[in-house]
């Protein structure tokens, strides 16, 4: 357990030029990679589509020591719905919040000092008005759950999270590997849990040697896994090792073999030129205005 750390959350968008302002502008964060695929994932980090498709890494810092937001994008799909699994990021960033005001971006303030802010595609982000005290500003993940007991006894008991909060009135509860990373919170949604086609991915790493163990704790406890072990590759880079699981109310949790990926997750400093010409090359949306139609909407 020592050695688990919380990597990212994926995200679908459609609209790319658009939440790469968001993250870069408004948030503040950097590229830290870009990386252009022909084909779909074999882990389906890009959802359940096998065309061309996209990864940008963001965030304030490398993922060795940040938790960061993973863009997958894909070429020709225009929009996704949302459902009530993805409850919001949270961070602490006083210079976010000016950001937003400045470039009036819809913002509103939901309890003192905090304010909630919307990602292209409708992911919720709440910011916290404070001077980025932490090293790394992301504080939790909020997720939707139906059952709040079940689902905690599943990250706690299986997936061997500390429970650090836990509170039966408001029916929440906030889990972690260690102290100074970003927390997961489970919130339960009075009712089942709704994907939507957009639904993401929270990823964690572990030990290599560890991603049999948890496969074989999952066959043993007849829990669901998506993805059984398996080897991504990406074009020029370090080899991965993942096994993809889902929880009591299907949300999709990656555990990938730290060694690894710490090597595939270094920083790009070409990065954002990589992603900037991916945007200025694709002419999907001429494409579809010119042809009188819309992208799709998955």
């Amino acid at each position: 357990m020592g050695c688990r750390r919380a990597l990212h959350f994926v995200f679908k968008v459609g609209d790319r030029p658009r939440s790469a302002r968001f993250y870069r502008e408004l948030l503040g964060m950097s590229v830290l990679r870009h990386e252009e695929f022909e084909e779909g994932c074999k882990a389906s980090c890009n959802g359940p589509y096998d065309g061309k498709w996209s990864k940008t890494m963001v965030g304030y810092g490398p993922e060795d020591d940040h938790f960061v937001a993973e863009l997958t994008y894909n070429y020709g799909i225009g929009e996704y719905r949302l459902g009530n699994d993805f409850l919001g990021i949270t961070l602490a960033s006083s210079q976010a919040v000016s950001n937003a005001k400045k470039m009036g971006w819809p913002i509103r303030e939901v309890t003192t000092g905090v304010f909630e802010t919307e990602a292209p595609g409708g992911y919720k982000f709440y910011l916290e008005d404070k001077e980025q005290l932490k090293k790394d500003p992301v504080m939790k993940v909020t997720l939707g759950v139906s059952n709040l007991q079940k689902s905690v006894n599943y990250w706690s008991n299986l997936l061997e999270m500390k429970i650090y909060e836990k509170d039966e009135e408001k029916q929440r509860a906030l889990l972690g590997y260690a102290d100074n990373q970003c927390k997961l919170e489970l919130k339960a949604v009075g009712g089942a849990v709704d994907h939507g086609t957009a639904f993401g991915r929270i990823a964690f790493s572990c030990a290599k040697e560890e991603l049999p163990k948890i496969e074989a704790l999952m066959k043993k406890e007849n829990q669901k896994i998506l993805t059984p072990l398996v080897s991504l590759d990406t074009p020029g880079k370090a080899t991965v090792q993942v096994v993809i699981l889902a929880d009591p109310d299907g949300h999709e949790i990656c555990f990938v073999g730290d060694e690894a990926f710490r090597d595939l997750s270094k920083v790009d400093p070409n990065g954002a030129k990589l992603l900037d010409d991916a945007m200025a090359l694709d002419n999907s949306d001429k494409w579809f205005a010119a042809h009188n139609m819309k992208k799709a909407a998955a």
